[in-house]
């Protein structure tokens, strides 16, 4: 393990003690679990942005055409609250009744 000098503003290091407290931590663990979320945070960002850069709207297009066009479960359709607070079932819109329709109404 190593150490590391950290200077911070006198109002963030009274927060920090006081957090620690209420946590039962000491103010090195709370420091560590922040810096941690923190650059899970920004480690997560870089992988997506790695992976979207990878992707291609062609390949998603030809995988979107293997699936089968068929209406969905009635356990998948989704509701929406009404005004009367009761569950009614979403408007569907109409299905593309070929895949090229399909594919021009994703390209928007």
């Amino acid at each position: 393990m190593s150490a590391l000098s950290l200077r911070l503003p006198n109002s963030l290091h009274a927060r920090a003690r006081e957090l620690a407290r209420r946590e039962g931590v000491s103010i090195n663990q709370l420091v560590s679990a922040a810096l941690a979320e923190k650059m899970s945070a920004l480690l997560t960002e870089e992988y997506l942005e790695t992976r979207a850069r990878r992707g291609s709207r062609t390949r998603y297009l030809a995988a979107l055409a293997q699936v089968p066009d068929v209406e969905p479960d009635q356990a998948d359709i989704l509701v929406a609250e009404a005004p009367n607070k009761r569950l009614q079932p979403t408007k569907a819109r109409r299905k593309p009744k070929t895949k090229r329709a399909a594919r021009k109404r994703l390209r928007g």
